[in-house]
């Protein structure tokens, strides 16, 4: 999956995306019909993460990160197509420029970082 061409790129995320691959129904069904059809398992949204220790060293920092991650994959999935996504953290934050690992400055720009990367992905821009 990494070997496909990001859906978007920030400053330090990259975005890959894989469509589910189409299935093929059975006629032969274990079950009787239904008045309902569910949703197929493939039209989900599902989230991988790749956040390396050489990039963010500290756990709380990973945490953060995954949090906010988490949260704007979860209020961004109406505008993305379903499948699988891959957030790849491929540049570390400044140490220097956060009080803390853990810090309300970070966690803001994280998530901005993150909400604009869901966005282009969904628009279908690439930076």
């Amino acid at each position: 999956m990494l070997a496909t061409r990001p859906r978007a790129r920030s400053a330090h995320f990259v975005l890959h995306h894989q469509a589910p691959a189409p299935v093929v129904s059975s006629t032969d069904l274990s079950t009787a019909p239904g008045a309902q059809r569910p949703r197929a398992v493939d039209d989900t949204h599902r989230i991988g993460l790749i956040l390396p220790k050489k990039q963010a060293r500290r756990a709380v920092t990973r945490n953060l990160i995954r949090r906010q991650a988490k949260v704007c994959f979860a209020a961004a999935t109406a505008q993305l197509p379903p499948g699988d996504w891959v957030l790849r953290l491929r540049t570390g934050y400044e140490r220097t420029s956060f009080p803390s690992a853990a810090s309300q400055a970070l966690r803001d720009v994280v998530r901005a970082e993150i909400q604009a990367l869901f966005g282009d992905a969904a628009a279908g821009r690439k930076r």
